[in-house]
């Protein structure tokens, strides 16, 4: 099926933006609004005939929101597609995938927890990775990696830096660890 054949399929509101991936590996990707999320599996399922769900996860597309993406693959067509839904930062939502792929619940679990994303119709978005006590979305941008600030990179040095030498740069933090004492909280 050619770019427009598979956009059609999808109906109002959908699009074949680009095609993942190269080669024999190509496959396209296909937006859809996040209130048809569900309803877009389906359509991959019965009429692409993708029968494997491989995997769903989201992406921090800081400012503009979240992108909610989930590969499923045709094992009769060797085939698969990209499905992605532009989500809002504040209060991002789609409806559950595991009635269309019920293997869809662990992934949904996970990307609950580290993206704060809410899957509509399922009620077991427990934690899954994270201990009880732990506060926070770690996958989330704005998310402040501690460990980051507090303990410095035991890696290599910089080239024409050794033992002998004193380091004539200044100490830099990673990008998006803002400075400690802008942290919530604040640490001095």
């Amino acid at each position: 099926m050619d770019s427009d054949e598979i956009g059609e399929l999808f109906g109002d509101g959908a699009s074949v933006t680009e095609s993942a991936g190269g080669g024999r590996f190509a496959r396209p990707t296909v937006d859809v609004p996040p209130e048809r999320w569900a309803e877009a599996l389906r359509i991959a399922r019965d009429e692409l005939a993708c029968d494997f769900f491989d995997w769903l996860s989201a992406v921090d597309e800081l400012p503009g929101g979240f992108a909610v993406v989930a590969h499923v693959y045709s094992t009769s067509r060797l085939s698969g597609v990209l499905l992605r839904a532009v989500l809002p930062r504040l209060a991002p939502s789609v409806p559950t995938a595991v009635g269309v792929y019920p293997g869809a619940a662990w992934h949904e679990r996970e990307t609950h927890e580290m993206f704060d994303i809410d899957f509509a119709g399922n009620d077991a978005l427990t934690p899954l990775l994270l201990p009880p006590e732990f506060e926070g979305h770690p996958l989330r941008k704005e998310f402040v990696l501690a460990s980051r600030v507090a303990k410095p990179w035991p890696g290599a040095k910089e080239p024409g830096e050794s033992e002998h030498t004193v380091s004539k740069r200044a100490p830099m933090r990673p990008p998006g660890v803002p400075d400690p004492s802008e942290w919530p909280g604040g640490r001095t």
